[in-house]
């Protein structure tokens, strides 16, 4: 592969179908509205069959970005349903292609008529992302921004669905795009060299290549120090309620949630299993654990959730350890205190309604039984968990850019080493390790792409998009 193999915009493998395609792109039970959208060569053509405005003007012969009001009918002309139709012109749609939506009324009998009339004239099945996929083909977005869909359609907090937003409108492209530039010219710098003889190059020539190179790892690693706040916004922070049986877990699991999630009993050892629920806290999304009392045990049952809670608590980016104040500090405890983690842990001292003989730890003051101290407690989660997600919603990495991204530094590190060893000589060498590094970046946006990278992605999409 050479060079100028990498300065189009999409190099890959795979060629747009010709196909009409067509999905119900509304969520499947009853709903006011249901949109059934076609897109494709033949899109007008199969709306204007299927749909006749109340006007009398075909949708083929509509200009673009208009609607029309009226109704769907099948082959025989029997009305199916009564709606709107938006036509959208090849190349501002959003994949690129003419394409037409028909906005029914949401019902799950009514939206299969409808779509099995549209396949009738002339249209297909839409596979799981194509919609999308085509608008990546189409040079209506690149994969990073097509990941941010993805990301904003499942997004369960508001921190998650921005950061998303922003990754979609492009700021995460922005980056790579910036990095790939950059990679690219100290590619193109370095081979131009090759064409010299030894000793016909001024002797900073090289020291400026490496000098970009370095700059360029910079804004590769500040890249990559996105990931673990990008990894809390899509999956969520993971928060073990740790301590001993009775200490009041699972009323605090309750308590946070708002409803009665976990039984609780006086009786010790009610909870063995662990609880786990979704919560979402300052706007950013929790995944709250409630765990089995930690204590010695010959019930195996009992022993087993035990061994559970603590793996929780080990693989936790937040803890909660709740005591129970009303009574003197366990050995126990006082052990497990010693060795929580500071920085990721929030102290609860329950039940001081009845009294409070824990003074020496220094822990948020509540009674789960009155909701007195939940804001406070709250506050202290908050306080935490500003240390790992950011205040303000970045455009962040995900996992397949991570991996690619430190496959792009390993090659270029390579080709580094090569700078410091004799450089006319390993000139080539370096250049090759860069040609690697620049294939991983373009796989991050798509400018170096090939049919399995994109069944990756657009697989994991619903049909309609």
């Amino acid at each position: 592969m050479n060079l100028g193999e990498f300065s189009g915009w999409a190099y890959g493998l795979e060629m747009l179908s010709d196909e009409t395609i067509a999905a119900i792109a509304t969520p499947a039970g009853e709903g006011g509205i249901g949109i059934i959208r076609i897109s494709g060569k033949m899109a007008l053509e199969i709306g204007s069959a299927v749909f006749q405005s109340a006007d009398g003007v075909k949708l083929i012969d509509r200009e673009a970005n208009t609607f029309a009001y009226g109704f769907i009918q099948d082959k025989e002309g029997v009305q199916i349903d009564a709606g709107l139709a938006l036509v959208m012109r090849a190349p501002k749609s959003f994949t690129g292609e003419d394409t037409v939506e028909l906005q029914g009324h949401g019902g799950a009998v009514v939206l299969r008529r409808v779509l099995r009339r549209v396949l009738e004239a002339g249209a297909r099945m839409a596979e799981p992302g194509e919609f999308s996929r085509r608008a990546f083909l189409n040079g209506r977005m690149d994969l990073t921004q097509a990941e941010g869909l993805f990301d904003l359609i499942r997004a369960r907090s508001d921190r998650a669905a921005q950061a998303a937003l922003e990754q979609l409108e492009g700021v995460l492209s922005l980056s790579f795009n910036r990095l790939y530039d950059a990679f690219l010219e100290v590619t193109a710098n370095l081979e131009t060299t090759l064409d010299f003889v030894e000793d016909e190059l001024p002797d900073d020539v090289f020291t400026g290549i490496a000098q970009k190179l370095d700059y360029s790892f910079k804004e590769l690693d500040e890249l990559l120090d996105t990931w673990n706040e990008g990894r809390l916004l899509r999956e969520g922070v993971r928060v073990a309620i740790l301590g001993r049986p009775n200490a009041g877990k699972s009323t605090l699991l309750n308590a946070l949630l708002g409803f009665e999630r976990a039984i609780v009993s006086e009786i010790e050892g009610t909870t063995r299993d662990t609880i786990e629920e979704q919560w979402i806290l300052n706007g950013i999304q929790l995944r709250l654990t409630d765990t089995a009392g930690l204590r010695v045990t010959d019930c195996h049952v009992e022993a087993e959730g035990i061994r559970r809670a603590e793996a929780h608590g080990e693989a936790a980016e937040l803890i909660i350890y709740v005591l129970d104040a009303s009574k003197p500090l366990e050995i126990e405890d006082q052990r497990r205190l010693a060795e929580l983690p500071s920085d990721r842990s929030v102290v609860v001292l329950n039940k001081i309604d009845i009294g409070q003989k824990v003074n020496e730890i220094d822990g948020v003051a509540v009674s789960l039984l009155t909701s007195y101290g939940l804001v406070d407690l709250k506050a202290a989660l908050i306080d935490k968990l500003e240390a790992e997600a950011q205040s303000t919603p970045n455009a962040v990495i995900s996992e397949r850019h991570r991996v690619l991204l430190i496959q792009a530094r390993d090659e270029a590190k390579q080709a580094r080493a090569y700078l410091n060893q004799n450089i006319e000589q390993k000139a080539a060498l370096a250049c090759d390790h860069l040609r690697s590094a620049l294939e991983h970046l373009g796989h991050v946006t798509g400018r170096i792409y090939h049919t399995e990278l994109l069944d990756n992605i657009f697989s994991r999409f619903c049909i309609g998009k």
